[in-house]
């Protein structure tokens, strides 16, 4: 299937691909292509769908703060690996 770009530059996808895929993509570019990739209407439904339990019954604002929680966690355990390994090259 091969589409063309108006006069502005807006690209006409037809009703049964906005069906399929929705009506809202990120455009990713390479250096020799682009692609669309489809944005689910409700974003977080479909991480919980992927996810199965994981998040169930967790409203954003607590996903955001576990997530938080786990990169205070993450940059700390970092900087203690950092630390112990300069440590480790003075002896």
């Amino acid at each position: 299937m091969s589409v063309e770009t108006d006069s502005h530059g807006r690209l006409y996808l037809s009703s049964e691909l906005r069906q399929k895929y929705g009506k809202k993509f990120h455009v990713v570019e390479y250096e020799d292509r682009l692609e669309l990739i489809p944005i689910d209407e409700n974003p977080l439904e479909a991480i919980r769908d992927a996810a199965g339990d994981a998040f169930e019954d967790k409203s954003t604002d607590e996903l955001r703060e576990d997530a938080r929680e786990q990169a205070k966690k993450d940059a700390e355990a970092g900087f203690a690996r950092g630390k112990r390994s300069a440590e480790d090259s003075d002896t």
